[in-house]
């Protein structure tokens, strides 16, 4: 079995070669070349949950399973609020090949998966993006807005105003030439933005559908149980919902269960997958659209980027190699 750091998954899954394993996986997932049961969780002590995902790819042929704890205080630790391990499976005799931390994995491929969703979304001109929230995602989904789109304005909203100032500050440093704003106002961040992304690990809604404008595009990745939601139901009632995998969106996106359940839509109101619009499905209706990619994560995305990682780590090298 090869172990792979945080440190070597940082070298072997750039953001780059991330979005084109999500692009990829997307189209296969929607395509039915994937085993992908819904997400497990068990509660273990106030607001933290471990999960358990399992599933297997066709393209590239793998199988395996991330476990991983969500505990959303970790960040004021200076930790990742997502803290596991994915395990791959060979899929000639069933041996475990590969075992690698999940916190930095999970990270680039959700905002990879973001940037896919984005790249077939959002309008080709769209310059100027909003971030809510300031933690890790944050900073992996300025990197890969910046992959995607001519991103040249930034504005960070933060709970905290020296929590945003400091992540504005970091990212001027890491991409010299942005134009950075921030602040602790999410209406007022989201006014005049072309991209919105909310990545926080907030319970309640802060991002309302009223403060929406004509054309924009919404990636909402931070919530991904039902009892947990950033968006309030107008948002739902004005957009145009796309997802990584609808039995996800249907049984863990707080705000479409919610919608639903009251009448308030019917399933026709939500648009297909990202990887069906990637293999030639309708996408946005048109300019003044405000299109939304509900991202829940799914275990496709962690198997392909655990694939990658891990072929080019046998080609490179790198990690450490271990018997049983």
């Amino acid at each position: 079995m090869r172990v792979l750091s945080n440190t070597d998954i940082a070298a072997l899954l750039p953001m780059d070669q991330a979005i084109a394993v999500i692009d990829r996986t997307m189209r296969s997932v929607s395509s039915g070349d994937a085993q992908l049961p819904l997400r497990h969780v068990v509660p273990v002590g106030g607001a933290n949950m471990m999960g358990v995902m399992s599933g297997a790819l066709g393209d590239p042929m793998c199988f395996g399973v991330k476990l991983v704890s969500l505990f959303p205080g970790n960040p004021a630790k200076g930790l990742s609020g997502h803290r596991g391990a994915v395990v791959l499976f060979e899929s000639e005799t069933g041996g475990a090949v590969a075992m690698m931390d999940a916190g930095l994995l999970t990270a680039i491929r959700t905002a990879a998966a973001s940037a896919v969703a984005t790249r077939a979304l959002a309008r080709d001109q769209a310059t100027r993006l909003t971030i809510v929230g300031t933690g890790e995602q944050a900073e992996h989904h300025l990197a890969a807005m910046l992959a995607v789109r001519p991103i040249d304005s930034v504005h960070i909203v933060g709970r905290r105003a020296e929590k945003a100032a400091a992540f504005a500050a970091h990212a001027a440093a890491a991409h010299p030439g942005l134009t950075l704003v921030h602040g602790t106002d999410v209406q007022a961040g989201v006014r005049g933005a072309d991209i919105v992304c909310t990545v926080t690990n907030s319970a309640t809604p802060v991002l309302l559908g009223d403060w929406l404008e004509p054309g924009q595009h919404v990636n909402v990745v931070g919530a991904s149980i039902p009892s947990r939601r950033e968006v309030d139901d107008a948002l739902v009632l004005r957009s145009e919902i796309f997802c990584d995998y609808r039995p996800s969106l249907l049984a863990q996106a707080g705000e479409v269960v919610d919608t639903l359940k009251a009448g308030l839509i019917t399933e026709d109101h939500l648009k297909p997958e990202i990887g069906a619009v990637l293999n030639g499905a309708p996408g946005r209706s048109g300019p003044e659209a405000i299109t939304v990619y509900r991202s829940l994560g799914i275990v496709a995305q962690d198997l392909a980027a655990a694939t990658h990682a891990l072929t080019r780590a046998q080609s490179e090298g790198r990690g450490q190699v271990v018997s049983f």
